[in-house]
Order: structure tokens, then sequence, then C-alpha cells
């Protein structure tokens, strides 16, 4: 992904050359400025050239927030990045402080590490994360910890994979918390018999699975990367359908439902159970600048109780990076709660300049 962004881009520029005889724009050709914006407002893309796939937390230390990605080539020369992390004091001026990993966990031959999910759990930093390469028959899902938000972290293996529990690619998981037990969450695209989004109790410590056999499904395997948030009584499932990873033609969209119980039903606004496939009310899409906006970390609220979405989307204009990788930059939109149902301006990626969260 990318490097800090300076204030002043032409005082910058002479001063990378005159150090080092390059210019940022020959170091990095995928890096662009942001537009001038003033202060306590935000322009999308918060964070580019890519943060796949986010989960972000905020240290209940510091106060800072973390925002976690999929592994991925920036393009800026420096190679694949295991799990990139980046910080932030306002969810909108961030910069990377280094990646998850510093070796690839080993309990898998190949592949990519995906999709992490971050969360506090007992006063420890842990990660869960998908392992896989594309087309992969089976994909599985590992779980790493660390003392602090910015790593290291090490690994504790795997949990599954998708043979061992029967539920084909096995990748983006989700962590949440209900009534003292720890439950996983996971899924994504398949048109198998056993497909599907599907939840699962961890054991008490977070790092296994007692009992696979005691998986339960919430929806279609028409969705991926699950997000479940709890207000007022009834648990919001977010999932994204349609292809994430195609550039300026990637059709990626969220979708949102709801239950009363953590385990479903998910009922989406006409009242059709989201595990049956085609499902869903249209949360989020795609506009004439950003296109395949979805994947999003939990909500975030501010301190004046505002939620905000976080996601990743593309640049129509500017689909991928030289590496060749889909330019999907860290996105950041606020929430609006209507008739209990979650609703973004326009239900489209923000593309003018918007009011920043608020943090004192």
């Amino acid at each position: 992904m990318l490097l800090n962004i300076f204030a002043y881009p032409f005082f910058a520029l002479l001063l990378a050359a005159a150090g080092c005889g390059k210019s940022t724009e020959s170091q990095n050709p995928d890096e662009k400025k942001p537009p001038v914006k003033e202060e306590g407002t935000y322009v999308n893309p918060v964070f580019e050239p890519v943060l796949a796939d986010p989960t972000v937390i905020r240290d209940p230390e510091s106060g800072l927030f973390y925002a976690y990605g999929t592994q991925d080539d920036w393009g800026d020369g420096q190679g694949s990045r295991l799990m990139p992390i980046l910080q932030s004091t306002n969810l909108v001026d961030w910069k990377a402080v280094g990646q998850a990993f510093s070796n690839k966990p080993t309990w898998k031959d190949n592949g990519g590490l995906w999709a992490p999910d971050v969360n506090v759990v007992d006063g420890t930093y842990y990660l869960y994360y998908a392992y896989s390469t594309w087309g992969d028959p089976n994909p599985g899902i590992g779980v790493a910890v660390a003392e602090k938000p910015a790593g290291p972290f090490i690994d504790h293996g795997k949990l599954f994979t998708s043979e061992e529990v029967d539920v084909p690619n096995s990748i983006d998981p989700f962590y949440f918390e209900e009534a003292g037990k720890k439950y996983l969450f996971w899924g994504s695209f398949s048109n198998a018999p056993t497909q599907g989004t599907y939840g699962v109790q961890l054991s008490d410590d977070g790092l296994s699975v007692p009992d696979l056999n005691r998986k339960f499904k919430i929806a279609a395997g028409d969705f991926e990367a699950v997000m479940i948030h709890k207000r007022d009584g009834y648990y919001y499932f977010f999932g994204s359908k349609g292809s994430c990873c195609e550039g300026a033609n990637s059709q990626y969209h969220v979708l949102v439902a709801r239950a009363t119980d953590l385990m479903g039903p998910y009922l989406d606004k006409n009242g059709d159970d989201i595990s049956e496939r085609g499902k869903g009310t249209l949360f989020l899409k795609g506009n004439e600048k950003f296109v395949g906006p979805g994947h999003n970390a939990r909500l975030i609220p501010d301190d004046e109780g505002t939620d905000w979405f976080l996601y990743h989307g593309i640049d129509k204009a500017r689909g991928k990076v030289s590496s060749g990788a889909s330019r999907r930059m860290l996105m950041l939109d606020k929430v609006v709660w209507r008739d209990r149902w979650p609703e973004i301006s326009g239900g489209t990626p923000s593309t003018t300049v918007q009011d920043a969260p608020v943090f004192q």
C-alpha cells in the first residue's frame, strides 16, 4: 500500500530528490496526493493505494485506531506485505506502521494471508485470518496473537480447513462474543451444496474449535465478508456480493439483513431469509467514481455516537496498481439509522468533502 502523504507535495518532492536522487513519484508511481480539505473534513479515499478487506479497532490503552488488511503488493517496490498495519488518531489520517507477520505461517504449503479480523480478547490482540490461493480447493482459517496492536503477531496455527469443516471456500473470518461465549463466523462464494456463511463456537481461549460439527448456517453462498453488528436488540448482518477484485470492472456491493438471535434467521427488509440465495437489502453499491465497495470492518462510533463504516473501494479511473493488484483503497462513510435499519447517504461511496468523525 502507501507511504505517508506529505502535506506540501512540492517541497516533499524536492527533499526526496535532494536526499536520494529520486523523486517520490519515481519511487511510487501509484501514489496520488489527496485534494485539499479543511480541518474537520475528509474526502474518500482515506488511505491508498491499497488496504483490502479492512478490519479496524481502537486500542483501549492509547485510543489510537489500527487498521489491518489483506496481503498485497502495493506496487511501490517493497514487495508483498504480510497483512499491512495502519495507524490513525481520527479514522481519516492514516499512516503505515508495519505488517502483522514477519514470516508467513507454515501450516499451509502455499497461499496468501487474506481478510484479517483483529479484536482485543481478554487484554490480548487476536488476529483471525484466511490462508488461501485463488480457486483454492482447501483454504483455511488461522489465528495469531500479539501483546500490542502493532504486533508482532505470533501465529497459533490453523483453526480448520475447508475439508475439515465441510464448508467450501472457508475464508473471511469474523469474531463475535455473546453471553460470555466466543464465536467465529466465516464463509465465501460457492455453489456447492454445503456452501454458505457459518458460525461455530470457539474454545474459551479463542484459539481452537472444540466441535466442528456444531457449526450453524446463517447466510447463503452468494455472500462473503460477514460482519455482525449488535444494536437495540437486533443483530445486523453485513455481507458482500459480486466480484471483488477485477479493478475498474469490480462489482462488489454490500447488503444487510437482521435477526433477533445471533444464530438467525437473518431477514432482509422484505422479510426474506438470507440463507436463501439472492436475498438481502442493498446497503452500498458503486458509482461513477468508486466501484466495488465492500468487505467492511466493524462499525466504529465516534465521540458523538455517530457510527462510521470503513470498507474498501476502487477508483474507476485507476483500477489497479503497477503490480497488477486491484487498487482496493480504504474508504469511510457515515451510517445513519432510519426505522432501525442502517443507511449510507445515497447508498454509494461519498465523492465530495464530508464532515469527519469527531474525537476529543
